[in-house]
């Protein structure tokens, strides 16, 4: 039913690997003030908003966050 094929959209050739810069985009993405962090913080606070408009621009701000 499924097919997944593990390539690149964009092939990527690396000739001199740097490990610090690495780092820093990966804390971007996944540290405590990446955009996963802040998607998810949008998110959770939806929930307690008490109208459906701010609910909705809270869920947009949210997912666009999530959108690398």
């Amino acid at each position: 039913m499924w097919s997944y094929d593990r390539h690149l959209q964009y092939p990527v050739n690396i000739k001199t690997p740097n490990p610090a810069l690495a780092k820093v985009i990966i804390s971007q993405y996944g540290g405590p003030d990446g955009e996963l962090a802040a998607s998810l913080r949008y998110l959770s606070q939806r929930f307690g908003m008490p109208d459906k408009k701010s609910k909705a621009i809270l869920n947009d701000i949210g997912t666009e966050e999530c959108v690398p």
